[in-house]
């Protein structure tokens, strides 16, 4: 009899002699028939270091789920690789594949009654992808992040992903040779795990162990320390737990606990995605969360952390000072997160946090106490302004200043920005406007990091900004803007912009303007006209058809 009294799953019988058979064949047994039955969902493929160890984490998960008096079943979902595709067509299918995910983890959970699930993830859009199932399913879950990589090494310095991209913008600014460059780009990446800075895979496995549906430490273990396979064990018991209490994940989420997730985000230094997918994550747990809020959370937290993108260090710094719960357990003191809030280990995150030893602060630099902080409130900004009626959300880390006045350079288009920027189309001064990328015009919202990468590469990163109807990777860095609302494909003012036009843009008042007169504006819009999708079938057209706008998480199942 399975734990879970709520589980769809009927009591194996007489009645389902199908199912029987089925479950016969595949090796269980009759006393199986009566342990639940959890679903352990790997997003593990063998082309992306994010994900490459997943498989094995997962059979290691199964085995420990069988031991505790589960019957553990591994089945997979796909995953795509943001470093592989980005800078090209293939980034459209990015955000796009964290519905496919979503979608593919409910079906089969549903359709196969599983008890429970284990979501095993890796790269950037497999988190959300996994705890948006999660809530749609409302069964007792774990999400396990497989861990963050370790840096590469090049004469002596850290390199990472990023250090590829910023390596392609020195040599078309020729500060490097093609040798060198070539030299960095396999030596960024060493093994297994997922991107190592502050970059979205990392912010949103640090975000969802503080929001309580991943286990303690789980998000700063690197892939490859021995420790990483140990978390099955933990894993397998955690949830028999969870099974004996019924305790399912919209018990777990509240609008507390979102906080204490995008909180943990802003003392981070964290990715702009998190706004995106804690927006879908709060649709999908029917808690009211918006982006007024996350600009109230930002606002009361400061940035601490001095990681990647902006800053020196990496995930497996943060794991050599403790780990995430040695930083949430400072940030908890502070008053900075609701300790009353519930876990996947049926505690209280004050109670999981309680013997954790207490964050040191004079032996390191990774992490400041909040009277040295980087910047006194987070690095994400909600921007509003006749550029943005609906919103944009900027990523400051102080680094950039706090103001930025500039002409306009318009790129209809990714690729159109990264020829013009490698052509020295961008001076400094200029504000990068790319746009037709939002999430029905991309289609999919695909990512900038290639064009910011270009500007750093090319010296110009204190001296330009960009906005961007588009996404930005959490690796990107500089003064940019993105997720502009409403985006140009739907008739947003972004649409609207022309070069030479001047841009404003204010983390100060928190607002993004066109500096173009009411009667110019409504000439221009007279004039535009709706562009045809960029596909007409195909999983791009029914994204596109279906996605709700960036202020609302791109949620599919909204409309």
């Amino acid at each position: 009899m399975a734990l879970n009294k709520h589980s769809s799953r009927l009591t194996q019988d007489e009645s389902q002699p199908a199912s029987q058979a089925m479950l016969y064949a595949v090796g269980l047994t009759d006393e199986d028939m009566n342990k639940p039955q959890i679903g352990i969902a790997s997003t593990g493929y063998d082309g992306n270091p994010c994900n490459m160890h997943l498989n094995n984490l997962a059979a290691e998960i199964k085995k420990e789920a069988n031991k505790s008096g589960s019957v553990g079943l591994v089945f997979n979902t796909i995953g795509v690789s943001d470093g592989i595709s980005m800078g090209t067509s293939g980034m459209n299918y990015s955000l796009a594949s964290r519905d496919i995910i979503a979608d593919s983890m409910e079906t089969v959970v549903n359709a196969q009654s599983y008890d429970g699930l284990v979501g095993v993830v890796g790269c950037d859009k497999n988190m959300p992808g996994a705890v948006i199932a999660m809530l749609r399913l409302n069964r007792p879950s774990i999400m396990v992040y497989g861990g963050t990589i370790a840096s590469g090494k090049y004469k002596g310095r850290k390199l990472n992903i990023v250090s590829a991209f910023e390596a392609l913008g020195q040599k078309v600014a020729g500060e490097i040779d093609d040798k060198e460059y070539r030299e960095i780009i396999k030596a960024a990446i060493p093994g297994a795990g997922a991107c190592g800075g502050m970059y979205t895979a990392n912010t949103m496995a640090s975000s969802i162990e503080c929001m309580g549906l991943a286990l303690p430490y789980n998000s700063s273990i690197p892939a490859e320390n021995p420790n990483k396979l140990s978390e099955a064990e933990r894993t397998a018991l955690a949830m028999r737990n969870l099974l004996e209490l019924d305790l399912k994940p919209k018990d777990i989420l509240t609008k507390k606990s979102i906080e204490n997730a995008v909180a943990i985000v802003n003392a981070l230094g964290g990715s702009t995605n998190a706004v995106l997918h804690y927006l879908a994550i709060a649709y999908a747990a029917d808690i009211e969360f918006t982006l007024e809020d996350f600009q109230r959370v930002s606002d009361r937290t400061p940035l601490i952390a001095d990681l990647k993108p902006s800053g020196k260090y990496l995930m497996e710094d943060v794991h050599g000072v403790g780990g995430t719960p040695a930083i949430m357990k400072y940030l908890l003191e502070q008053g900075f997160l609701h300790g009353d809030c519930m876990t996947v280990t049926g505690k209280t995150l004050a109670e999981n946090l309680a013997d954790v030893e207490a964050m040191e602060f004079e032996e390191q630099d990774v992490v400041f106490p909040t009277d040295k902080a980087l910047k006194s409130s987070g690095n994400l900004q909600i921007l509003y302004g006749n550029l943005a009626e609906e919103g944009a959300v900027a990523k400051i880390s102080g680094n950039e200043g706090l103001k930025f006045e500039g002409k306009a350079v318009v790129y209809d288009g990714e690729q159109a920005a990264n020829t013009g920027i490698s052509n020295g189309e961008v001076e400094r001064g200029d504000v990068v406007v790319i746009r037709y990328v939002g999430p029905k015009g991309g289609p999919g919202m695909p990512e900038m990091l290639k064009p910011t990468s270009l500007i750093m590469g090319a010296g110009l990163g204190k001296s330009v900004a960009l906005i961007t109807d588009g996404r930005f990777s959490g690796g990107t860095h500089g003064f940019v803007v993105g997720h502009i609302t409403p985006e140009a494909q739907t008739g947003g003012l972004i649409g609207l912009v022309e070069t030479g036009d001047t841009i404003s843009i204010s983390a100060e008042d928190n607002s993004i303007t066109l500096q173009v007169s009411e009667e110019e504006i409504a000439k221009r819009k007279a004039e535009w006209k709706t562009p045809e999708l960029k596909h007409n079938k195909g999983i791009l057209f029914k994204y596109a058809k279906s996605v709700a706008s960036a202020s609302e998480g791109c949620v599919t199942d909204k409309y």
